[in-house]
C-alpha cells in the first residue's frame, strides 16, 4: 500500500522542504538502505548503494507544491470519483494528468549500467510506460524509444513525447530486437509475469541487451480491470519478509526459471506525486539489472 506525507501544516510544509533540500531526513536515509549480509551470496557483490540526489529532491519538491493547489486538488477529487467505477486508476491519472511517477534519476540509470553520460544504442523499449516521465530519464542514450501502455489516455501523452507506442501483442514480433527493455513496476500488475519475461529474454540483443526490472516489494500481485483489482492468472510467490530476503528469492526462484542473470541491483523508493491529503506517497522497489543467462533449462 502506498504512504503519503501529510503536511498540510505550514510550519510543517517548510521543515519537509528542508529536510528534502538537505538530504539528511532519517525517513529518506531509510529509502535506500539495504543490509547486505541479508542477502544470498550470489546478491551481495552485486548491491549498488543509491542515494537521496537532486532529481529526487526535486521531484518530491514539485510534488509538495501541485498537492498544495487546493482547486486543482478538489477538481481531481471529485473526478476520481466520478470516473473510478467504470475507469482504471491510470487511465483517470492520464486523463487528469496527475500522478507521475519517479523510479531512479538519469544518474542512478547510469550507474546501474555502468555506462557514461555519453554512451548511446539504438533501441530501448518501455514497457507500461505511463506517461512517459521515467522513459524520458532513459531516452536520451537511445536513438529509438518504443513504449507500451494499455490506458488509451497515457498512449496520448506517449505520443505528445515523440514516442513510437507499440501494442501489447506487438512489440514481440516487430522483426527487430532490443538493447535495452525496462519493466518498472509492473510485474506485480501483469497477468502472465513469467510469460512475460520469457518474451523479454526473446526480445533483447544478444549478448549485450539489458532488461532494467523494477519491482516493488513485498511483492503482492494484482491485476487491474477497469475499477476492479483481481488476482492474476500465472502466480509468482516472492518468499521471505525482509526486502533482502525477497530480492535474493527473487533471483534464485524467478529470474533464474526465467533464464535470467542478476548484473546489479539497488534499493530506491518508488515516488508517485500526491493529491489533496498527501504531498507524495512512496512504496519500496528493487530496481534489477538482468542479463540472459548462457544455458536455460
Amino acid at each position: 500500500m502506498w504512504t503519503g506525507k501529510y503536511v498540510r501544516s505550514p510550519l510543517v510544509r517548510s521543515l519537509i522542504n528542508n529536510m528534502v533540500s538537505e538530504g539528511d531526513a532519517t525517513e529518506t536515509e531509510q529509502w535506500y538502505r539495504c543490509c547486505p549480509d541479508l542477502l544470498g551470496e550470489s546478491v551481495r557483490p552485486l548491491f549498488v548503494q543509491s542515494h537521496l540526489d537532486s532529481d529526487t529532491k526535486t521531484f518530491l519538491k514539485r510534488s509538495v507544491e501541485k498537492s498544495g493547489w487546493m482547486f486543482t486538488q478538489l477538481y481531481h477529487s471529485f473526478m476520481s470519483s466520478v470516473l473510478s467505477p467504470v475507469v482504471s486508476r491510470t487511465s483517470i491519472n492520464g486523463f487528469l494528468g496527475r500522478g507521475s511517477m519517479f523510479v531512479f534519476s538519469a544518474e542512478q540509470f547510469r550507474q546501474l549500467l555502468r555506462i557514461d553520460p555519453e554512451w548511446r544504442a539504438e533501441r530501448l523499449l518501455d514497457l507500461g510506460a505511463g506517461d512517459g516521465g521515467v522513459t524520458e530519464v532513459m531516452g536520451s542514450h537511445f536513438r529509438e524509444v518504443y513504449a507500451t501502455e494499455v490506458s488509451a489516455p497515457m498512449k496520448w501523452h506517449l505520443q505528445r513525447r515523440s514516442y513510437k507506442v507499440l501494442g501489447i501483442d506487438e512489440w514481440q514480433q516487430t522483426g527487430f530486437l532490443y538493447d535495452v527493455i525496462s519493466c518498472l513496476n509492473l510485474l506485480d500488475r501483469c497477468d502472465d509475469p513469467l510469460h512475460l519475461l520469457r518474451d523479454i529474454r526473446r526480445s533483447l540483443v544478444l549478448n549485450t541487451g539489458r532488461l532494467v526490472l523494477a519491482v516493488v516489494l513485498p511483492f503482492q500481485p494484482y491485476v487491474e480491470v477497469g475499477g476492479r483489482w483481481q488476482r492474476p492468472t500465472e502466480h509468482v510467490k516472492v518468499k521471505g519478509k525482509k526486502w533482502e530476503e525477497q530480492v535474493t528469492n527473487l533471483n534464485n526462484e524467478v529470474f533464474l526459471k526465467a533464464g535470467f542473470e542478476v548484473e546489479a541491483v539497488t534499493r530506491v523508493p518508488y515516488l508517485c506525486e500526491g493529491d489533496m491529503y498527501n504531498d507524495y506517497y512512496v512504496l519500496d522497489d528493487a530496481v534489477f539489472v538482468l542479463k540472459a543467462a548462457d544455458d536455460t533449462e
